[in-house]
């Protein structure tokens, strides 16, 4: 018997920003992030093979888990700006969140405004108990956004065989 599943990825929206679902034509600009050192410097940088891997694998969480990754699209120019999601690794029944910002647009505030909207659709239309993000401890932009969140250090863990650190955020 076949079944077809379908799935529609929520679209959100903040003042200046557009998250939605990822699209074949935002691959040029994903994988470009992740071959740049300065922009991958604290997930490790990746080939085109290896980008597409993680960007199908972002997309497909949507069907696997019911949340996943969005593309960050400034609402005026109709530019992506970056990606964020909320997802659940590894059968972790936790969700989790994570954010580029593409380096064109760093120091403008958006991954502050993106992570804060699916913060609040993780809490407020998923109703999750807890939302935890996994974050280098050089990545000092990252931190600080976990912080404006709401987000505390919560303990060293290991991803991917490296020492990272957990920022943890419950709903009030």
């Amino acid at each position: 018997m076949n079944q077809t599943f379908t799935f529609s990825v929520p679209h959100l929206r903040t003042e200046r920003l557009t998250l939605r679902e990822y699209r074949v034509e935002d691959f040029a600009l994903f994988a470009d992030h992740l071959a740049n050192a300065e922009s991958s410097a604290h997930l490790g940088s990746a080939d085109r093979a290896t980008a597409w891997r993680i960007f199908s694998s972002h997309a497909g969480l949507w069907l696997l888990g019911g949340a996943g990754w969005w593309s960050i699209e400034d609402r005026q120019t109709g530019q992506l700006v970056g990606s964020v999601g909320a997802f659940f690794r590894d059968g972790s029944s936790v969700i989790e969140m994570g954010w580029n910002t593409y380096r064109a647009f760093w120091g403008k505030g958006i991954a502050n405004e993106a992570a804060g909207a699916v913060m609040q659709y993780a809490f407020e239309v998923r109703r999750e108990p807890k939302v935890r993000a996994l974050i280098a401890s050089s990545n000092e932009s990252s931190r600080r956004v976990a912080e404006r969140l709401g987000m505390a250090y919560e303990m060293e863990t290991e991803l991917h065989g490296k020492v990272i650190n957990s920022y943890m955020c419950e709903r009030n």
